[in-house]
């Protein structure tokens, strides 16, 4: 019992002791920031750093990690890949990046192996987003519209990230995703998608004439297409009435002088210059021809008259 006494305060000073040292001959890894945002062409630094090793030059690595591959970034002292000559370690491990791109946006994994702890290896990864800012956006703005007709107006934009939001503005008045939600636009009938940069009238009215523009923004910034002007007029249908029956009235009148011109013959070509003329042939559909004797016959006749 007295024996029991004595080695159970012994022994977490053993336990102890034994997790003391696994801790100091352990390398050890943490950033001050897992997941950086940065806007394209500007400067980052992808934290990486020692807490805990007893090996004073220990192997650092950075790989690259995108689209399933894994490049890499910095290898035997000295950077790698499309990073040359833009980036460079800080201290002993961290990762900074000049003039980032999109192409930059990846997963980063900061490696380290110390050969004298009693864990050599130990590793951690950055996920570094480079956002890009919207370019004008493409805007189609339909010209001319008659009243109670469906009219699309659209707005895109592919090169910002993350992928941008859509803003319709007419006479320089932002509109809201829903014309009935709005006591302003009452008279007009339009639901608008910010997501996709669509902006639908079902039935367009007269008050819907205007300057039409479209804005496409994300955290990176915003960028806007040219004003497109859209008119909505009113359909005359007397005109058109007016104008289907004069096209009627010319081409019943082109139809009367074609059959005139037939019935008359202009349309009959007789050759009698004796290139295709020929005698009729008798009523009974039989060409006659004369013998020498009635031949001789009727030139007689034809001398004495």
């Amino acid at each position: 019992m007295h024996r029991q006494l004595l080695t159970l305060p012994s022994l977490p000073r053993c336990v102890a002791a034994w997790l003391f040292g696994c801790l100091i001959g352990a390398v050890n890894l943490k950033s001050s920031n897992r997941n950086p945002v940065v806007q394209e062409f500007e400067s980052v630094e992808l934290s990486c750093i020692i807490t805990d090793s007893q090996t004073n030059d220990p192997r650092i690595e950075w790989k690259k990690i995108q689209d399933e591959q894994t490049t890499y970034v910095f290898f035997d002292n000295k950077i790698q890949g499309d990073l040359a000559g833009r980036a460079e370690l800080l201290g002993k491990t961290s990762l900074k990046i000049w003039n980032v791109t999109r192409t930059d946006s990846a997963l980063y994994r900061c490696e380290v192996v110390a050969r004298h702890d009693r864990k050599e290896i130990d590793e951690i990864v950055i996920e570094l987003t480079v956002q890009v800012k919207p370019v004008p956006p493409v805007c189609r703005v339909p010209r001319a519209v008659p009243v109670g007709k469906a009219a699309t107006l659209t707005c895109q934009e592919g090169e910002g990230y993350p992928r941008p939001h859509y803003s319709w503005y007419r006479n320089d008045v932002p509109l809201p995703t829903d014309s009935r939600a709005n006591p302003r636009f009452r008279n007009s009938s339009f639901l608008f998608n910010p997501d996709t940069g669509t902006l639908v009238f079902s039935a367009i009215h007269k008050e819907d004439s205007g300057q039409y523009y479209c804005i496409a923004s994300n955290d990176a910034g915003s960028a806007r297409c040219e004003e497109q002007d859209m008119e909505v007029y009113d359909l005359n249908i007397g005109g058109i009435i007016g104008g289907v029956l004069v096209v009627l009235t010319v081409l019943a009148l082109i139809t009367v002088g074609i059959c005139c011109a037939y019935r008359r013959g202009y349309f009959i070509n007789n050759k009698q210059n004796g290139e295709s003329y020929k005698n009729p042939g008798k009523p009974d559909g039989v060409n006659y021809i004369r013998t020498d004797d009635e031949e001789a016959v009727v030139q007689g006749r034809e001398a004495s008259l």
